[in-house]
């Protein structure tokens, strides 16, 4: 098999397939439904990979040359997506470069550049994981490169917990257009993850028994969860219906893939909110969740957390369970025969001699 099409790939993109002179399988796209340019390159990769086995040359490959591999072969990896969208921004940094070109101090100019946008320190570390990622599989998979720069990740605070409140999410809300501003209220009801509720599907959802279900294989920790749909969320559902066949969010008829956009940015400045990202919006549900006296437990199960410790981050938010406890020590209390007893108020101390 050489060159050919996917019955299942709606792009109709050519596909190469041979084995070279050292046995290695070499399969990627050839990302063209031009057979003629999909047959050219064929020629050159398995050119290139004879002159590798049989002169002992190193070629030099491209950056777009490791991405377009890298890419196919990481076709089964459920975040495929969101390494894409870092992808692209990456595209304009890194395009027309030698893998061996991509060095420590490129890569630290990249990651200025990034913050440069606004975003979180967590933010950069997961672009730079993509570079990283591709350059590790060059190096240890691939032999296209000799060797892999040492890559720094950004500090992140672990225990970082942002959360808005109802007067915030309000004007944050009056900043987005309609479809986002839907997108965010789903959200801010049923706590899921972006990815989890930009792209529910109906098949997904239950209007009569107010119930949504994640698969095990959209969530991270492998388990099927079945999601309550409050009044909040019911709201923008039944706004929705009628919009697509499939997909519950679209945008003037196509479907919504992300949420995390620079829209949502924008509206972020105008609503003078800031060290905020979308994923703060499930820590805002959570934090509500806390501040009206959901049990910790039942959060986690609401959630669909499986460590107990992430969701230990929201407790400091609720008092309720401590409450009782608080009094035991009251300025207000005296102790009488064993017996704690309220003191008249006229026996109080003024509030000037009191320490």
């Amino acid at each position: 098999m050489a060159i050919y099409k996917r019955k299942d790939d709606r792009s109709e993109c050519y596909y190469i397939d041979f084995i070279a002179a050292n046995g290695r399988r070499i399969r990627q796209s050839a990302r063209t439904n031009d057979k003629k340019q999909a047959q050219e390159l064929h020629d050159k990769l398995k050119a290139q990979a004879w002159r590798e086995v049989n002169l002992c040359e190193k070629i030099s490959h491209t950056w777009e040359e490791a991405v377009t591999r890298w890419i196919t072969e990481q076709s089964h990896k459920k975040s495929l997506q969101g390494d894409i969208y870092n992808l692209r921004w990456l595209h304009s940094h890194l395009h027309g470069m030698a893998l061996n070109e991509i060095t420590k101090s490129v890569i630290d100019g990249i990651k200025q550049k990034k913050l440069a946008t606004g975003v979180s320190n967590a933010t950069v570390n997961r672009t730079i994981s993509v570079i990283s990622g591709i350059l590790n599989r060059a190096f240890k998979e691939w032999e296209w490169i000799d060797k892999t720069p040492h890559i720094r990740p950004l500090h992140e605070s672990k225990n970082r917990v942002r959360w808005l409140t109802r007067a915030e999410a309000d004007k944050l809300l009056d900043e987005l257009p309609d479809y986002l501003a839907e997108i965010m209220r789903f959200t801010l009801a049923t706590g899921l993850r972006e990815q989890n509720a930009v792209r529910i599907e109906w098949s997904q959802i239950d209007l009569h028994q107010r119930q949504a279900w994640i698969n095990a294989d959209q969530l991270k920790t492998k388990k099927a969860i079945a999601v309550p749909l409050n009044d909040d969320a019911m709201a923008v559902l039944s706004r929705q219906i009628g919009k697509h066949e499939s997909r519950v969010f679209t945008r003037e008829g196509f479907v919504v893939n992300h949420s995390n956009t620079r829209v949502w940015r924008n509206a972020l400045t105008r609503a003078n909110i800031s060290d905020f990202r979308w994923h703060d919006l499930r820590h805002t549900w959570a934090s509500w969740h806390v501040q009206n006296g959901t049990p910790i437990h039942a959060l986690q199960e609401l959630g669909g957390w499986s460590d107990g410790e992430m969701v230990k981050r929201y407790a400091h938010l609720s008092h309720q369970h401590l409450a009782s406890y608080a009094d035991n020590i009251s300025t207000s209390k005296s102790t009488v025969g064993g017996v704690v007893a309220h003191q008249p108020k006229s026996e109080m101390l003024p509030m000037a001699l009191r320490a």
